[in-house]
């Protein structure tokens, strides 16, 4: 029988998934058939996809894919794959949008910021004590290859100007803008709407505070703009900015990116 294996096609005798993994590893590894996790013994059919996961060992980069793939499937891990995304600004809507995008094998993912960490981040940014001092691209960076060494990771340590947007941003499919301040927001997305003709944009607004999550949401003002949040909560005195909100938002624009890469647009 032709079946995949963590990857590679093999002609075993194997009948069922556990055959299989008694062949290729221990009891204890996780074993998923066809995009699902098993928990009791299945029969396996001709060109079975398995990925046999070994508890605490760093796979090799084929495995790492097709692991990936298998949770995924494979056409949404390829599409995803081939994506290339852009974050502009990695505070807490950044840090976190950067963070899930890796998790979810965006191929290729641009971080720009020109600040650097520092203590008043921890409460909503994905950083650490030890990443205090670091450049936020050099902390984030450092993550993104800790959860995937092998997706690709390019950095600009520098201010996004109206100037620089061409430069910066070309070639990627998507832009996720994660600025602070609502000039630097407009200016991002309307200087990459004139400049870039095909690019997609997620942008975020309105996600200070503790109101319901339920009040978070995705819309669609223009046809390549995304924007994610409540559209009002802006942070002021005596209502900060705090991970869940901040971090519900971030996940909104994740998902958002997911769906484009995938080509479902319509929200």
């Amino acid at each position: 029988m032709i079946l995949e294996i963590n990857g590679k096609k093999m002609d075993l005798a194997c009948q069922t998934a556990f055959e299989a993994r008694k062949q290729f590893g221990n009891e204890t590894d996780i074993v998923i058939v066809n995009g699902f996790q098993i928990m009791n013994d299945c029969q396996l059919s001709e060109n079975a996809v398995l990925t046999i996961i070994r508890k605490g060992t760093m796979p090799k980069m084929e495995e790492l894919e097709s692991m990936m793939m298998a949770r995924h499937t494979p056409d949404v891990h390829k599409r995803v794959k081939e994506g290339k995304v852009a974050i502009a600004g990695l505070g807490g809507l950044g840090s976190n949008l950067a963070v899930m995008l890796a998790r979810i094998g965006v191929g290729q993912l641009l971080l720009v910021d020109f600040d650097i960490v520092e203590p008043s981040n921890l409460n909503r940014q994905s950083y650490y004590i030890s990443h205090l001092g670091m450049s936020k691209t050099t902390a984030l960076h450092k993550q993104i290859k800790e959860i995937n060494p092998f997706i690709k990771v390019e950095t600009q340590n520098v201010k996004v100007t109206e100037g620089n947007i061409l430069n910066l941003f070309n070639g990627y499919d998507i832009i996720c803008e994660a600025f602070d301040q609502p000039e630097s927001k407009s200016m991002l997305v309307n200087g990459a709407l004139s400049q870039l003709a095909n690019v997609k944009i997620v942008s975020a607004s309105g996600m200070a505070g503790y109101e319901s999550s339920n009040s978070i949401q995705t819309v669609r003002p223009m046809k390549r703009l995304y924007v994610c949040g409540d559209m009002e909560t802006a942070a002021e005195i005596g209502r900060g900015l705090m991970a869940p909100r901040v971090q519900i938002c971030a996940g909104h624009q994740a998902n958002m990116v997911l769906r484009l890469l995938l080509g479902i647009e319509d929200i």
